[in-house]
């Protein structure tokens, strides 16, 4: 059976994304975004052709269209995290980042609240903290284990008197590390709500709401499924989004407005944070997207990126001492994203050398820190007082490598998905064993 899963998902290459085996690419960049299927373009492209969506601030034929079909999202995206929508509500936004951004703009910290982050987090969610602090609101950071694992967050999470809030990633975007979703329950007993950053996590493993009743949940659907980009959701709880306060409104978020009389009355519930006009022509392909998954099924895709997990982590470990793996080096508890260095000579091979040898043989995988310093700054074993003595001043990476006397200040990742087979994985581990030997790389 599981054989026969694994086929279907591989299938999916020639039916699919035949372009990367045209084009010769080895796509190994899919934590950074997930490679689109070329019957839902063909599908976006007819239907456009076809139909006539108007604004949804409206009640005309075309207008109604669009709210149908943005309201059917709507409802697909709480299905697909198996959430209740007598609970949850979906908040369409740019992106994942526009999702935290909401919920930093507008959760009520005071002098009472707390908000405990991980180490490990995506700089969208590190921004929580300027608000927090701002409000005088004091801010725990929960640090690394082995690993690359965080530590077990209850010594941070004293109970909470004011609103105070825990955020954290499903899975780093850094390392693949999952972190365990256990950590929701134990931060609401504490009193605090909880935003779950499921960015990278939602594309290759079931996140369900019903097991997991985290009060809100940001993601990106371009990570999930490729096509469109440009969108994005805050789920949450209804009785969470109730206590946001926003101090900005703009339209379709309000009933009324009287400037003369310094009046205003927002909407409840979604509609009073989705500024302006939605994307109303991406619904459509979204809910397509959303079915797309659906018929695949969650659990093929997720064997399918274990399986080229354990391979991606085989063929980097067998390069031996030329490889420094970031992270767990066995596929337990983690997703399909891997950070590493390459070493030669003793010493580690600027990432920027790998990454263009790499973008020269048609190998897409991504270098730097990934926009999470603190998972950075540990791998890397940053110290603190000389860390922040080299960051004084105009920042550059060649500058910031040579104040911390050589080390190395970014990494590799290679990230798997639906449509990575083994000879993409066969093709990056030949690129660094000749990375590792030579004392320079030739074409």
């Amino acid at each position: 059976m599981l054989m026969r899963v694994s086929e279907r998902v591989a299938s999916l290459r020639a039916r699919e994304f035949a372009r990367l085996d045209r084009a010769g690419l080895a796509y190994l960049d899919y934590t950074g975004a997930a490679l689109y299927p070329a019957s839902l373009v063909r599908r976006d492209a007819r239907r456009l052709q076809a139909a006539v969506r108007g604004n949804p601030h409206a009640e005309s034929a075309p207008s109604g269209a669009s709210t149908a079909a943005t309201e059917r999202a709507r409802a697909l995206t709480l299905q697909f995290l198996g959430a209740d929508p007598a609970i949850y509500d979906v908040v369409f936004t740019a992106n994942a980042s526009g999702a935290i951004r909401l919920l930093a703009e507008a959760f009520p910290f005071n002098g009472n609240s707390r908000l405990v982050l991980t180490a490990d987090n995506h700089n969208s969610v590190n921004g929580l903290a300027w608000p927090a602090r701002r409000a005088r609101a004091h801010v725990a950071v929960v640090p690394f284990g082995a690993g690359l694992r965080a530590h077990d967050p209850s010594h941070a999470l004293a109970r909470a008197v004011g609103p105070s809030l825990f955020a954290f990633p499903a899975q780093s975007n850094f390392s693949g590390v999952r972190h365990p979703l256990a950590w929701v329950a134990l931060a609401q007993a504490r009193g605090y709500r909880v935003l779950l950053d499921a960015a990278s996590f939602a594309p290759s493993a079931h996140l369900d709401l019903r097991a997991t009743p985290a009060d809100f949940v940001a993601l990106s659907f371009y990570k999930i499924f490729g096509y469109p980009t440009g969108i994005g959701a805050l789920i949450a709880r209804r009785d969470a989004l109730a206590e946001l306060r926003r101090r900005y409104f703009g339209g379709g978020t309000v009933d009324y407005v009287s400037m003369p009389h310094r009046l205003a009355q927002r909407k409840a519930g979604a509609a009073g944070f989705e500024d302006g006009t939605v994307s109303f022509l991406a619904m459509d392909a979204v809910c397509d997207g959303l079915q797309w998954m659906a018929r695949i099924g969650l659990e093929a895709v997720a064997d399918h990126a274990g399986s080229m997990t354990e391979i991606l982590l085989d063929v980097l470990r067998s390069q031996g001492d030329a490889v420094a793996l970031y992270g767990p080096d066995h596929p337990v508890a983690r997703g399909g994203t891997v950070a590493f260095n390459v070493r030669r000579d003793g010493g580690i091979v600027p990432y920027e050398e790998v990454e263009a040898a790499a973008r020269a043989l048609g190998i897409a995988i991504r270098g730097g820190c990934f926009c999470n310093p603190g998972a950075a700054a540990f791998a890397f074993g940053f110290a603190q007082t000389r860390t922040r003595a080299c960051l004084r001043g105009d920042f550059s990476v060649a500058r910031f490598r040579h104040c911390m006397g050589g080390q190395p200040v970014g990494a590799l990742r290679a990230s798997v998905g639906m449509a990575t087979n083994r000879r993409d994985i066969e093709r990056l581990g030949e690129l660094v064993a000749r990375l590792a030997s030579a004392g320079h790389f030739v074409l």
